[in-house]
Parts: structure tokens; sequence; C-alpha cells
């Protein structure tokens, strides 16, 4: 079968590789129906943050469908549509036990530890596997997974009921945030993003103001009133810096953002003006709400979403997309194409 394989900074290639044997007792085989590159896949490709074993086969944003189970599996059944959960935490530590397992002391991902979802075909545990109604395309349910980073980010920030929050980053995450706080949660959005294409399609899904990172411009939207609340998720030290000078006294800051290297912070304001930064990685349950909210959002989704690729067109697409600017938020993989 085919697959892509990463086997270092910026080296991913698609190869034939042996088809999966039987599964487990606890395991389920899979024929991928579709994947999502994730802006964590190319982070690791360019950096190799998150090597944990070479080869290996990237992707955790994905769908499949039971081909096989093993002895001891329960929850599923040959012909059954499912999400792959993208952590791989261990179930047995104090953060595990406690539902937090976003937390896990020794987390790790699928398509890092384990062979993810970049192939023709895979085997994950039944733990790490989620049910999807076969109602919606494959292409569109693949967003199940940062669908959940995106509710996992809105649960951290908790803003009040009405409140406006501003999204600063219009990427997968960021678009996917100012989705729901608009159209699910109710809230007015203040979105931050230079790429004109990109909110020009997030402006056919979702309701939100444009502003530009400066005083003036923001409070020209908000009608000269404060913002507390707010979503870094462009991972750039200096839009973190720059939102902490524009929050207002109390106000809360929630990263989603990758950064690379230490950033600086003029922490005497966080102090002064009482602002709190809260993280937000990946989710404990909301990728199960998000599946449950695929039905109400499927056609906001669609247009979110680039022609997919074929698994041969994977090394191409990662090089595009971490050199250029691209208008869709998700670049899908329908590995029969």
């Amino acid at each position: 079968m085919k697959a892509a394989r990463l086997y270092g900074i910026q080296d991913i290639r698609v190869e034939d590789v042996e088809t999966p044997s039987s599964p487990q007792a606890d395991e389920v085989k899979l024929k991928v129906l579709a994947a999502g590159i994730c802006g964590s896949d190319l982070h690791n490709y360019k950096t190799g943050q998150w090597f944990a074993r070479l080869p290996v086969t990237p992707g955790h944003e994905f769908c499949a469908e039971v081909v096989e189970v093993g002895k001891k599996v329960t929850r599923f059944k040959p012909g059954d549509w499912v999400a792959a959960d993208s952590r791989a935490n261990c179930g047995e530590c104090d953060f595990c036990k406690s539902g937090r397992g976003n937390l896990c002391r020794s987390m790790g991902f699928v398509g890092e530890v384990c062979e993810g979802g970049f192939a023709e075909m895979t085997v994950l545990p039944e733990k790490r596997l989620l049910a999807l109604p076969k109602s919606i395309p494959p292409e569109l349910l693949v967003l199940s997974e940062p669908l959940g980073v995106a509710l996992r980010v809105i649960h951290q920030l908790n803003p009040a009921e009405g409140a406006t929050v501003a999204v600063a980053g219009g990427g997968t995450i960021g678009g996917l945030v100012a989705l729901l706080l608009s159209e699910v949660f109710h809230h007015p959005v203040v979105m931050f993003e230079r790429n004109t294409q990109r909110k020009a399609l997030l402006h056919k899904v979702a309701s939100f103001q444009e502003a530009d990172l400066d005083r003036e411009s923001l409070q020209s939207v908000t009608e000269g009133n404060d913002v507390y609340y707010w979503v870094e998720a462009t991972g750039s030290g200096a839009v973190l810096q720059q939102l902490v000078s524009l929050a207002g006294s109390g106000s809360r800051i929630c990263l989603v953002g990758l950064f690379n290297g230490d950033v600086s912070l003029n922490v005497n304001r966080l102090v002064e003006a009482e602002i709190q930064i809260v993280g937000s990685s990946v989710f404990c349950d909301e990728q199960a709400e998000a599946i449950r909210l695929l039905p109400q959002l499927a056609e906001k989704l669609r247009p979110l979403i680039s022609k997919p690729i074929g698994l041969a067109d994977i090394p191409a697409a990662y090089q595009k997309l971490t050199t250029e600017q691209v208008d869709s938020l998700k670049t899908v993989i329908i590995p029969e194409v």
C-alpha cells in the first residue's frame, strides 16, 4: 500500500509499505477515508520538535472505515466510520485518571509515536477511536479533531455571555474558533488576519469585524470599548506582545498558537492590569462535542477545505504550506484520489 513517511526535517516521502496485518486484541484495522494536514504536522516537519520515531507515517486528523477488529473490541464492527483521537496519552498518570488526558505526563500523538493516517490503511487501539455519522462526507469529518481543539480554546477562555472576543490569526484553529464563537456561542468577534483571501473565505461562514493590531483600529470597531477576551492563534511573539498591550485590565488571553523559541513580554503590564494568560492544549472531551456539532456546522465548514489531494501530492503540499500563503483553512487528503 501507499503511505507518506516522515524521515526527518523537511524530508517526507510517499512510498510503498507493507499493509498492516490483522489487529491485536484491543486494536482496529482501518481504511483511511480522508485526512487533514495540521499546523503541528508542518511545525514538526520544519523543526523536528516532536520527533519520537523515524521514519513514521504522520497524520493525526483522519477518519476511516473499520475493516477488521481485534477479539476484545466491543464498540466497533467492520463497516463503521470512526475518527482518530489524536492523543496518545498513557491513561495511567494522575492527569489521565482525573479526565485531563491532554496534560498526560508522557503525552504523545498519533502520527508521531505510532503510525498515523497519511496512508491507505492503518491500525489504532479501540480507545483511540470515536464513532462518526455516515451522513457527513469524509472530507468534512476530518475536521472533528481541529474543531475539538477550537472548542477547547473557547472552554479555556470561558468568555462571559455575549462578550466580544478578539481572535488573532485566521488559520485553521483561529478560523474555527471564530466560527464557533459567532455561530454556536453567539459572541461578537473581532478578527486580526493579514491574509485577505483567508478573511474573505471566513466572512462566508462566520460573522466578525476586522481590525488591525493597533488601538485606534480596535476601538473603531468596538466603539471605544475595551476587549477582555483574546485568542492568540498565530504563534507570533510580536503579536502576543501587541495583544498584551491592547488588552483591557482584567483581560484573559488564551494561547493556542505554536511559538518558535522564547517570547519576551511586558510582565509588569500583566501584573498591574491583572491580565491572565492561559494555555490550551489539544482537548479533553471536546472532540466528542465537536462530532455532535458537525451536522449543524457541515455546510459552514465546506468552504474552508481545499480541493482534496492524493497521497502522492503530500510532499508538494508540505512544501507549499510551509513556504506560501494559502487561502483554504484545511488541506484534505483522500487516499483514493
